[in-house]
């Protein structure tokens, strides 16, 4: 996929990608069973290309407004130490990663998919969201990936963020 210049540009300068998990990280659907034991389904190739983001020194991060034990299985699994659940401020959260590791808005990336996400959104170097957003988010943010989210969105980000820092072939 070709990406515009300047959505490049702004991917080559992050150091950090937060994500959301419902809709983003999954497709947002919650099974819960007779029991009320919750699973969620998550995408393989997302989980890939958050390993080789985090090796090619990327920080990841999660954060999310509801708490879910499988998401702290999944983040544990994928090797990402920024977990936050149960987050309803989330720009609160956001400042506090920024303070943590000495970061400016434009090394950030997110990834949101509904209006708790905006203030985020607003302020991140690069900001992405999904097709199957809130069409209110996807006005207002850098770029809307191909894939949905669980489908393989956060994989088209991890993959953008590492061809950007790819060296440039001069023709």
């Amino acid at each position: 996929m070709k990406h515009p210049k300047a959505i490049l540009e702004k991917a080559r300068r992050v150091e950090f990608l937060l994500l959301d998990v419902d809709g983003v990280m999954t497709d947002g659907t919650i099974y819960i069973d007779a029991d009320g034991r919750e699973t969620k389904a998550f995408n393989i190739y997302d989980g890939s290309g958050i390993h080789m983001l985090r090796k090619a020194g990327v920080r990841v991060g999660i954060i999310t407004g509801r708490q879910s034990t499988i998401v702290d299985f999944r983040a544990q699994e994928l090797g990402i130490a920024e977990v936050h659940q149960r987050v309803l401020d989330k720009i609160k959260v956001y400042d506090e990663l920024l303070r943590k590791y000495d970061l400016k808005d434009f090394q950030m990336a997110y990834i949101g998919d509904d209006v708790i996400d905006l203030p985020i959104l607003k302020r991140a170097g690069l900001s992405v969201a999904v097709p199957n957003a809130h069409p209110d988010v996807k006005g207002r943010v850098d770029w809307v990936t191909q894939k949905a989210g669980g489908a393989g969105a956060v994989r088209e980000v991890t993959d953008l963020l590492l061809f950007s820092r790819q060296p440039r072939r001069r023709s």
